[in-house]
């Protein structure tokens, strides 16, 4: 794919429009990351999206208030990871279907975005808080950076801790898993808070990219986040899967997209070309398997 757009497009492996789909792809990862370890349980997350939305309100009703950036960071950090767990309390404590308990609380955390921000953006004047979205280190994008860290931390807990462990072990066969001493409720609770977590921290980046909070950010990611996902070869059914995958999976959707803008694709029929590609890669997955 890579090779027929930059022979479309020569500007397509241009240094800066590299550096701009890595910064794009940088938040699509990071919700994909969280997702990847609730999917390996079995479950689904449909509220990223809206968690993104309020964390990023939060951020910067507190930095117009003229709050500290680290500790408004710190409290928005905070409120996605409860946010999270409340999923996880729900799915695995309520014994409600993931897609449902999801469903709900995506439809309750933007109703709350719309309540806290009246439906109008919040705009702030902080340039330190800025460079998180928009800084260089090394000229490589800040956001770039944020996404290898949390990658590491992230493949280091899902291979090399018990945790990473359990989280397949219950994916895999939950009963037996429980049977065999693992405590799946609390597993189940952890990846959702690290869900949530991560959620609210790509709309602390969101947030700080665009100088302000817009109340509808962050609509439908969930659903490329799951694409990617998707696309990396988790496994719907949970317990198989791995988050290299979900990497190259955010990239594929990164340069698609990135691709139809250079050859100015309508808006509507990069949907329709999006969805296609997505069926035919886990329609190819599946004839893999079988």
């Amino acid at each position: 794919m890579i090779l027929v757009l930059s022979v479309i497009s020569p500007d397509f492996l241009n240094t800066s429009n590299v550096f701009n789909v890595l910064r794009q792809i940088s938040i699509n990862a990071l919700l994909a990351f969280g997702i990847t370890f609730v999917i390996l349980t079995g479950g689904i997350d449909l509220s990223v999206g809206s968690i993104l939305a309020l964390s990023g309100a939060l951020t910067a009703g507190m930095l117009a208030g003229g709050m500290d950036p680290w500790l408004a960071i710190l409290v928005s950090l905070t409120a996605g990871a409860w946010m999270g767990a409340a999923n996880g309390v729900l799915i695995s404590k309520g014994r409600v279907a993931p897609f449902i308990a999801t469903l709900a609380t995506m439809t309750i955390f933007r109703g709350l975005t719309l309540v806290y921000t009246e439906g109008r953006p919040i705009s702030y004047d902080n340039q330190a808080f800025s460079m998180l979205g928009k800084g260089y280190f090394l000229e490589i994008p800040v956001p770039v950076i944020w996404m290898g860290f949390a990658f590491a931390a992230l493949y280091f807990l899902l291979k090399h801790t018990s945790f990473g462990r359990h989280v397949y072990a219950v994916g895999g066969n939950e009963e037996a898993a429980r049977l065999s001493g693992v405590r799946t409720d609390r597993v189940k609770i952890g990846v959702y808070t690290i869900s949530g977590l991560l959620a609210s921290f790509s709309g602390i980046i969101l947030t700080a990219r665009l100088n302000s909070a817009q109340p509808t950010a962050g609509a439908s990611y969930e659903l490329d986040a799951i694409a990617a996902v998707v696309l990396g070869g988790t496994s719907l059914a949970g317990g198989k899967g791995w988050l290299i995958g979900t990497l190259i999976g955010s990239m594929i959707i990164g340069v698609l997209d990135n691709g139809l803008n250079l050859l100015n694709v309508p808006s509507f029929y990069q949907q329709v070309v999006k969805g296609s590609v997505i069926l035919v890669a886990v329609l190819l997955d599946r004839f893999q398997k079988n």
